[in-house]
């Protein structure tokens, strides 16, 4: 037995349509459309490169045993 077998998913939707009409389901629907578009914009785009920092010349710490 499929756990997402079609006609699950059809029992799925007509119950979903029926808690949420018509005109919510195209709301959220779209609203889901941009969330996902956003999400692959924002995984697509480089980040930002920051500059290299160039680290200053320090002086070997003196270990002196005691």
């Amino acid at each position: 037995m499929d756990l997402f077998a079609p006609s699950h998913l059809l029992v799925l939707l007509l119950i979903v349509l029926i808690i949420f009409g018509p005109s919510k389901l195209g709301d959220v629907g779209g609203a889901l459309g941009k969330a996902i578009k956003d999400f692959k914009k924002a995984m697509n785009d480089e980040p930002e490169s920051k500059p290299m920092v160039k680290p200053e010349e320090t002086k070997p710490l003196d270990n002196k045993a005691s």
